[in-house]
């Protein structure tokens, strides 16, 4: 089994590191352990650094890792999940909208205490 991509390959196409994938397989969020290549070496396909590639943005939008395990349980679980997954994702995106909020509210003081500064620079304060 020579097809599908070195843990290297798919490290530089996620930006993770190895050592990352290999925690999200031992973590339970892969939908199914990488096959491995006639070396033993992890040999991943299209379909796992497309799922790898999901994970990452779902991470990098705060989803907790418990979360993720939740969603790739239900994932392989099949069809009928997919109003749980839904749910799970519709918490999710909540979550970030309430984070998002609070950052425009962060960035208005932080505007604020530029445009004070600015004014004491030229003297209008």
């Amino acid at each position: 089994m020579d097809e599908g991509m070195t843990i290297a390959q798919v490290a530089q196409r996620t930006g993770l590191s190895a050592h990352t994938l290999r925690y999200y397989e031992r973590a339970g969020l892969m939908l199914e352990p990488p096959p491995r290549g006639d070396n033993g070496h992890r040999r991943y396909t299209e379909r796992d650094a497309d799922w790898i590639a999901l994970l990452t943005r779902l991470r990098a939008s705060g989803m907790p890792i418990a979360a993720m395990r939740r969603y790739a349980e239900l994932v392989r679980r099949g069809q009928n999940t997919y109003v749980a997954r839904k749910e799970l994702l519709e918490a999710h995106r909540a979550d970030m909208i309430a984070k998002i909020e609070q950052l425009r509210s962060d960035l208005e003081i932080v505007d604020y205490k530029i445009d004070l500064y600015s004014r004491r620079i030229l003297g209008e304060e």
